[in-house]
């Protein structure tokens, strides 16, 4: 208990930089302290933090949205459509068993050895991945401020790590949970830029943050000039805020399951799909993201 309340005092004391992205915090450690971490205290700590978050309240909230916006995603899938009775699909996302068909990818956790908030985060990533029965293997994950140390322990943790910084360009062939916590607006728009069309877009369940809360953080004219997708995006998404006790609001606040409903994409005029350019982000003063080396 004494270590949990000194992590919280600690957190506490940084109170707002959590909410900011997280591609923007590059640990100051020395490598060659990096290279030091206790792989196997560190997983511990990770497996102690998921049991402590499993007795929580909220957590079935959060399970229980993902195993039902889950099952609307994989309905969207062409082996998965006009085969089975949606309430069927349902009831199975709801025991768990159909998620199983869907892959994860994790972009911007943060240095999660030496910053409470990212543990917690990995923590609730490794819950959801156990309620949706979706294999470890099958996430994927990536922050350019992971360690040495760090990608040792997530792949001891079995989750498949990322070599190279994709900028959140990964496009989805098939249903994919996209967890983004606390990520900044020009990973998220670069993910739905790569992902724009009606038929990608449905495919696509992203638990991260709030577009509404993102849109009604940001200048008018920046929001639409520098983030044209996602300005978009925010009126045709679907959003359910997810909860989140005051004493995790470092960790978890503002956090939402977004997803893209056929029906709101089609009202869109069919000249919004037609050769999307992809973001510059040339005007950006305070861009929330790490460029890979070769845009550097």
């Amino acid at each position: 208990m004494s270590d949990t309340g000194q992590e919280w005092q600690v957190a506490r004391r940084r109170k707002g930089a959590a909410r900011k992205s997280k591609s923007l915090q590059v640990s100051a450690a020395p490598a060659c302290c990096q290279e030091q971490l206790d792989i196997g205290k560190t997983v511990k700590r990770i497996r102690d933090t998921v049991s402590e978050l499993r007795c929580e309240d909220f957590w079935q909230k959060w399970k229980e949205q993902l195993l039902m916006a889950g099952s609307a995603s994989l309905s969207k899938h062409p082996e998965n459509e006009d085969t089975e009775d949606p309430a069927d699909q349902l009831e199975k996302g709801r025991e768990g068993r159909l998620c199983q068909q869907l892959e994860c990818v994790c972009y911007g956790l943060g240095s999660f050895s030496s910053c409470a908030s990212a543990r917690y985060q990995l923590a609730m990533l490794l819950l959801l991945l156990d309620a949706g029965q979706i294999p470890l293997k099958d996430c994927s994950v990536y922050d350019p401020a992971f360690s040495i140390g760090e990608r040792d322990a997530l792949r001891e943790l079995g989750l498949t790590v990322l070599t190279e910084n994709e900028e959140g360009k990964r496009l989805a062939t098939k249903p994919t949970l996209f967890y983004m916590m606390h990520c900044g607006k020009a990973l998220y728009n670069n993910l739905l830029w790569k992902n724009w069309s009606t038929r990608c877009l449905p495919l696509m369940l992203i638990i991260g943050n709030s577009f509404s809360g993102i849109r009604d953080r940001t200048i008018e004219r920046e929001f639409k000039r520098d983030y044209s997708y996602l300005c978009q995006a925010v009126d045709v998404c679907a959003e359910t805020q997810l909860p989140c006790p005051s004493r995790f609001t470092d960790v978890f606040s503002d956090t939402a399951v977004v997803t893209f409903p056929t029906s709101s994409l089609n009202r869109l005029p069919q000249s919004t799909w037609a050769e999307p350019p992809e973001p510059q982000y040339q005007n950006c003063p305070d861009l929330e993201i790490i460029l890979s080396k070769t845009q550097s």
